[in-house]
């Protein structure tokens, strides 16, 4: 028999309590996505953002950098598809405040794009991750043009309370951490 040496860790390793620590937000959705995509629920992708590649080292053929590039214009918002017909367009935001969102993490020229998807008969709206509580909230796009409105001349942030009473929890699971598709069923499809 062979013993091996077993080589002891001096660093404290924290247990992992659920199974989606680790992942940012932006994986999870698009988790759920590939997941909505491969069952055939839904056709939903990330959007790319538009850049200019203004600078490239080329030290090898096979290893070339890009070492400057510029946003050609505003990103509008973060993903958009088709499910059941209806057009989708949504922002994800994450905070690691366990009170409040802050506003300022959205932009007007998403508001505007948001409520124009909304106004052409889109489902429109934001999902916002309060990833210290690991609670994840669904709000339309109209009450988040409310917030948004409101915070151009009073309060600056959404909190949590107001998500509690104003938007839609959202469910974690394994095969669709972010299950918004759910939500879009209870109250947009009913």
């Amino acid at each position: 028999m062979i013993n091996y040496p077993i080589k002891r860790s001096t660093s404290k390793v924290k247990a992992k309590t659920t199974a989606n620590r680790g992942m940012n937000f932006e994986l999870m959705i698009n988790k759920s996505n590939e997941f909505f995509r491969d069952n055939n629920i839904a056709i939903i992708y990330k959007k790319p953002i538009p850049i200019q590649i203004v600078g490239v080292d080329y030290l090898k053929r096979s290893a070339a950098r890009i070492t400057e590039a510029y946003y050609k214009l505003p990103s509008t918002t973060d993903y958009n598809g088709v499910y059941k017909g209806r057009y989708i367009d949504f922002e994800a935001k994450e905070t690691k405040s366990k009170t409040s969102f802050p506003i300022k993490n959205i932009h007007e020229h998403q508001i505007i794009h948001l409520n124009r998807c909304r106004e052409h008969g889109g489902i429109s709206f934001v999902i916002i991750y309060f990833s210290s509580l690991e609670k994840i909230f669904f709000l339309d796009s109209e009450k988040m043009d409310f917030f948004y409105q409101r915070s151009l001349t009073d309060k600056k942030s959404i909190s949590l309370e107001e998500f509690e009473e104003f938007a839609y929890p959202i469910k974690e699971g394994y095969s669709k951490p972010v299950d918004y598709i759910s939500v879009i069923d209870e109250y947009y499809l009913k």
